[in-house]
């Protein structure tokens, strides 16, 4: 069952070939873990959600607020059986039919759908997780690229690549032949006591966990976080590669090319997140 603009109902009846996220990437959304019906993050996921539909110039309404959202999000759990369980949700915003690129209304839809999670919390796995460059496509840097849009196949076909190569991920390039971030999430790398993220500037994903982990680092003193530019190179010369996401909180790469990675400060940030994670 989703949520379709408040009103529950079966899954099929909501979509057609007029609709502008379908029709033209018109659309944005947000990727949330829930835990027992409790929203993670849920703060930074809404501010983030309402700073992207000003960006497009969507009409955000009145009764939007985040009490609104939450109660709407929570009813989809209860439809689903899943305010006993681990949830992944994924809330939908997308411009209403009408017009070609020129939209007729700037007023808004939305879409709540559910699916549950396995673990309550992040834990890390020990499995292989191998990882290359993916160069047939090159994000361009700007405010859009930071946004959670429909624009998505760069990724798609990143994807595709990385199965074709029996690869776990990929970690995408922008123009300048910067590290950005893997197909799913962001990317920090760690070499002694510095861990660096690419800065929003260089066009990767203002990620929700991305924000957290960034502030979990920052209050370890033995830890420096640097907000820079990741070269390919510094990747073989690295101690340890993760990414971040907010379903699975933080995966390590085991390999890079020839480079096997430790995951020792993966497994110590994740502790921390877990008690982030319940004080939130």
């Amino acid at each position: 069952m989703i949520n379709f603009n408040g009103t529950i109902q079966d899954n099929n009846t909501v979509l057609n070939s007029n609709n502008r996220g379908f029709a033209y990437g018109d659309a944005l959304f947000e990727t949330i873990k829930t835990s027992y019906g409790k929203l993670l993050f849920w703060e930074d996921h809404y501010f983030r959600l309402m700073a992207s539909m000003r960006i497009l110039r969507m009409e955000i309404p009145m009764h939007f607020n985040m009490e609104f959202l939450e109660t709407e999000i929570k009813n989809t759990l209860e439809a689903n059986h899943l305010t006993d369980a681990s949830a992944r949700i994924k809330l939908t915003i997308f411009r209403n039919e009408g017009g070609l690129y020129l939209p007729e209304t700037n007023n808004i839809s939305f879409l709540i759908d559910a699916k549950p999670l396995k673990d309550d919390f992040y834990i890390i796995s020990d499995d292989d997780y191998e990882v290359d460059l993916f160069k047939d496509f090159y994000i361009s840097p700007s405010l859009l690229s930071t946004l959670k849009t429909n624009n998505k196949v760069l990724n798609v076909v990143g994807s595709i690549y990385a199965k074709e190569n029996n690869l776990q991920n990929c970690l995408t390039l922008n123009t300048n032949k910067n590290v950005v971030e893997a197909l799913n999430g962001n990317v920090f790398v760690v070499k002694g006591n510095t861990i660096k993220t690419a800065p929003l500037t260089d066009g990767c994903l203002k990620g929700i966990m991305r924000k957290q982990l960034i502030e979990v680092i920052k209050a370890i003193p033995e830890y420096e976080l640097i907000e820079a530019s990741i070269s390919a190179f510094e990747l073989q010369k690295a101690d340890e590669i993760f990414i971040s996401n907010t379903i699975t909180g933080i995966q390590p790469v085991s390999k890079y090319r020839k480079k096997t990675f430790t995951n020792n400060v993966s497994k110590s940030l994740i502790q921390k997140l877990n008690v982030k994670m319940r004080l939130n």
